[in-house]
């Protein structure tokens, strides 16, 4: 299977960017990348679930965009396997009728042999009558491998064929696409989550902003879990907390981070020029030179800018848990509305952004007024 310049566009939104990509036959590719990547559109569209705005797609020396509705409905039917997150079987027929109703829909009539011999293939020949209901998770999602293998296709795709299962059941799966690949040179494309699924398969391609950002070949769970890590850092250079987070511009080698209500990252910040401090509720004192962010009741930091419970600045502008982090040792605060600075911005928390009633600044930095209240 081969991908060349795919581009698919929602509206104003890019899905797929450009995408060249090839799958060697016989070959067990995983699809990885943050959330909004492209992977699941990039699994549509080579699977001909999709049509893409741009670029073409070959599936068995086949190319796709040719097709008419007819055309590639039966290519999809033959050729091309689709094993999903929710199983999608029918619920009042037996393991063996889901597994035969491909060829049925294509007017060809399945022998018990073909379909005992496709259940065997996924451990479940002794399970041909019953019925989904009767059947655990793992059960269910190989019966609906079965029936993705009944037609022998050219490629078998996975959209997160492990996401629903447990951690034990979701590894017998694996174990057995891995096995297909393995005996059968079953060309096999999975798009998941979990980087010890993407371990299963010969390489990982990793997806970011609808681009091809990188691959791994014989992949290891660390491995993976490492470059996706470096693939989230770089996605962007702030965070938000559950409810209402708008990350604007941290400090230069920082960035901000902020939980609960409604935090925000500012550009200028509130602070002097050098080190600030931000203080929260009942006492907090900052440094000199330094800054910090304190939460709730007691959280004290020294010249360094280390804060303490709710969030931790140091002088390279990291954030902690729940706070905010600037250029050269700005404040880390938690809280419903905290701000972050440019350059040495103070950060501050409590229910409406508001300096504690007894802390004090250091000599480079102040904090802010009583009852002030942080905005973008």
């Amino acid at each position: 299977m081969r991908v060349r310049r795919l581009r698919r566009v929602y509206g104003d939104v890019v899905a797929l960017d450009g995408v060249d990509l090839d799958f060697a036959a016989g070959t067990f590719t995983a699809v990885m990348g943050p959330s909004g990547s492209g992977k699941s559109t990039l699994l549509q569209c080579a699977a001909g679930l999709d049509r893409p705005s741009d670029g073409t797609v070959r599936v068995d020396g086949v190319e796709l965009g040719g097709l008419g509705e007819r055309r590639l409905t039966l290519l999809r039917r033959d050729r091309i396997g689709f094993v999903f997150q929710s199983f999608n079987l029918l619920p009042s027929l037996t393991a063996a009728q889901n597994v035969a109703l491909p060829l049925r829909l294509a007017g060809r009539r399945p022998s018990r042999g073909a379909v005992r011999a496709a259940l065997d293939r996924v451990g479940l020949g002794e399970r041909a009558g019953h019925r989904p209901a009767e059947l655990s998770g793992g059960q269910q999602q190989r019966v609906a491998l079965a029936r993705a293998l009944i037609t022998r296709p050219a490629v078998l795709f996975g959209d997160e064929p492990t996401g629903a299962l447990d951690t034990t059941t979701s590894r017998e799966v694996l174990g057995l696409l891995r096995d297909l690949v393995d005996r059968e040179g079953q060309t096999t494309v999975m798009v998941t989550h979990d980087p010890v699924a993407a371990s299963y398969a010969d390489r990982v391609v990793f997806l970011v902003d609808g681009r091809v950002s990188g691959e791994l070949t014989a992949p290891s769970a660390e491995t993976v879990a490492a470059h996706m890590a470096g693939l989230e850092r770089g996605a962007g250079t702030s965070g938000s907390g559950p409810a209402a987070g708008v990350a604007g511009a941290a400090g230069a080698a920082g960035s901000a981070g902020m939980a609960d209500a409604a935090g925000t990252a500012g550009a200028a910040g509130a602070a002097g020029a050098a080190g600030s401090a931000g203080m929260a509720d009942a006492a907090g004192a900052a440094g000199a030179a330094g800054s910090a962010g304190m939460a709730d009741s007691a959280g004290t930091a020294g010249a360094a800018g280390t804060a303490g419970v709710a969030g931790t600045a140091g002088a390279a502008g990291t954030a902690g848990v729940a706070g905010t982090a600037g250029a050269a040792g700005a404040a880390g605060t938690a809280g419903a509305a905290g701000t972050a600075g440019a350059a040495g911005a103070a950060g501050t928390a409590g229910a409406a952004g508001t300096a504690g009633a007894a802390g004090t600044a250091g000599a480079a930095g102040t904090a802010g007024a009583v009852s002030g209240r942080s905005s973008c």
